[in-house]
């Protein structure tokens, strides 16, 4: 078989770097060798030419259609991954609380939601760099337990509005658990801390996968290696009121910030205040220009819909083998499904049969199913770029191994 062949027999269920529409990477192939006809590969321009800059502005205005960014809010191609963004964010929102609040006493506090490994780790981050880090909510011993009680937002410990927090911060979508938040949660939030604390989202692994109200967060961050693009590129959305000069506001509680990190350069300077990773940034827009021909996000917020459901209904139709990981329907991924395969006779999991199962798979030319290393189990991924088809087959091996292990 030829190299496409083999690709277009391969379900790759990898939950990042994640599988690309082909379309989108024939074109870039194209552009490593001749971007539009300039006779230079794209890895090639100047980032600081008009060719890359065109580039980068139709990429920013599509990425404004797709998630409805009104002109208040500033769109960032930066570098780092969003683990840097663990660090950025933090940075950024206090040197924004020191600006709007001059006269403040002591140090404000930032409140974290932890909902799984992503967002634990930008809470042990926030604890390296600020004295009063307040856990709003842990809520990853209940998803997991069908007996256990998820804590809604009414009910987490934010911190009061007197005490001026200086953000919330929250992911939205727990790759490695498979925990994803219900979209109604910000509403569910108490009015005025939702008016006068910053929220700071975490979107790497459901951007562009559902409808997100830009207009409720001060800023929001998302690698492009799920849904997007390649890895090397990190988006920010964020507030422009909430970007300011960090050194020109000092004070004690607010950390010499990077000059990278720094969301003002990066305003000032068109995300070009260094050499920013042009070959992501044009795969990028080249997945933004074929979302918007697929009816943007809302056709991509149904697609995800249908997929998940087909996969669900497989996993649930054989209780006694398939056990997902996130006990409560609400919270479940539409992303990133996980789930252990259970030994029939004592209801543990079972290594062995999982083991069996992710070669199974393999048989069937699919690919990446493993569980993250850190908690094992079974992970199948459903990004933007994979289909319906891929789902069903995907649900015709479950069903085709619970036959003949059962």
């Amino acid at each position: 078989m030829t190299g496409s062949d083999v690709r277009d027999k391969t379900i790759n269920l990898g939950a990042g770097p994640s599988s690309l529409p082909t379309s989108v990477l024939l074109e870039a192939s194209q552009g490593i060798i001749d971007y539009e006809g300039t006779g230079m590969g794209l890895t090639e321009l100047s980032h600081r030419s008009s060719t890359f800059q065109q580039l980068l502005q139709e990429a920013e205005s599509n990425v404004r259609k797709l998630l409805d960014v009104p002109d208040e809010y500033a769109v960032l191609f930066l570098q780092g991954g969003g683990t840097e963004q663990f660090s950025a964010t933090l940075l950024n929102m206090l040197a924004a609380h020191a600006a709007r609040n001059p006269t403040y006493q002591g140090t404000p506090p930032v409140d974290y939601v932890v909902s799984g490994a992503w967002s634990n780790k930008a809470f042990k981050e926030a604890q390296r760099l600020s004295s009063r880090v307040n856990l709003a909510a842990d809520l990853r011993a209940s998803v997991s337990d069908e007996h256990k009680k998820v804590l809604r937002p009414e009910e987490w410990s934010l911190s009061s509005v007197d005490e001026a927090p200086a953000m919330l911060h929250y992911c939205d979508n727990e790759t490695i658990g498979g925990f994803e938040l219900p979209q109604d949660f910000i509403s569910r939030l108490p009015q005025a801390y939702r008016e006068r604390v910053p929220i700071v989202a975490d979107c790497s692994s459901n951007i562009l996968s559902r409808r997100l109200d830009v207009r409720a967060h001060a800023a929001i961050y998302f690698g492009a290696q799920k849904n997007i693009g390649p890895s090397g590129l990190t988006m920010v959305i964020v507030r422009r009121d909430l970007v300011v000069d960090p050194d020109a506001v000092r004070r004690e509680y607010t950390p010499i910030i990077p000059t990278t990190l720094v969301y003002k350069n990066a305003v000032d300077n068109g995300s070009l205040y260094n050499t920013p990773p042009m070959f992501p940034i044009y795969v990028s827009a080249l997945v933004f220009r074929e979302l918007l021909k697929q009816g943007g996000v809302d056709g991509a917020q149904e697609r995800a819909k249908t997929r998940s459901k087909t996969v669900y209904d497989a996993l649930l139709a054989e209780p006694k083998l398939y056990r997902p990981v996130v006990q409560h329907p609400e919270f479940r991924s539409q992303m990133n499904i996980t789930f252990r395969i259970m030994d029939p006779k004592t209801q543990e999991p079972s290594p062995d049969l999982e083991a069996k199962f992710v070669a199974f798979c393999s048989e069937h030319r699919i690919v990446n199913v493993k569980g993250h290393r850190s908690v094992g189990g079974l992970r199948a991924s459903f990004y933007n770029s994979i289909s319906q088809e891929h789902a069903q087959a995907f649900a015709e091996v479950l069903a085709q191994f619970a036959k003949q292990t059962m």
